[in-house]
């Protein structure tokens, strides 16, 4: 049984930082690409990062770059997304995704993932 598990979510401050962490089972770990999507009330869920699973690929969404970094751990199958300078509009659902055989040009593709978590709430206020 395949399970991705999300945490780190909360309430945070504009310009502060989280991290999130999402951790696997039941899969190869190192022979799947992951990604963070996230989906704010009332928007469609959109990318935000991914990390592929043989070149180490990164690409992030425009609002995410220079403040989101993506990474890995395989010895715990977890993946993590550290936020920094978070904004009120980063407010979300954050969402990890998981898929094999994925192509670089697929990587920003929700479609193309096989496995999703339930999500964790990031909220930003004061």
């Amino acid at each position: 049984q395949v399970q991705l598990v999300e945490s780190g979510g909360g309430l945070v401050q504009p310009g502060g930082s989280l991290r999130l962490s999402c951790e696997a089972s039941g899969i190869s770990f190192t022979r799947y690409a992951m990604a963070w999507f996230r989906q704010a009330p009332g928007n469609e869920r959109e990318f935000v990062a991914a990390i592929s699973q043989r070149t180490g690929s990164i690409p992030y969404a425009d609002f995410a770059k220079g403040r989101f970094t993506i990474s890995k751990d395989n010895a715990k199958n977890t993946v993590f997304l550290q936020m920094n300078n978070l904004k009120p509009e980063d407010t979300a659902v954050y969402y990890c995704a998981g898929g094999a055989r994925i192509i670089m040009s697929q990587l920003r593709s929700q479609s193309a993932y096989d496995y999703w978590g339930v999500g964790t709430q990031v909220t930003v206020s004061s």
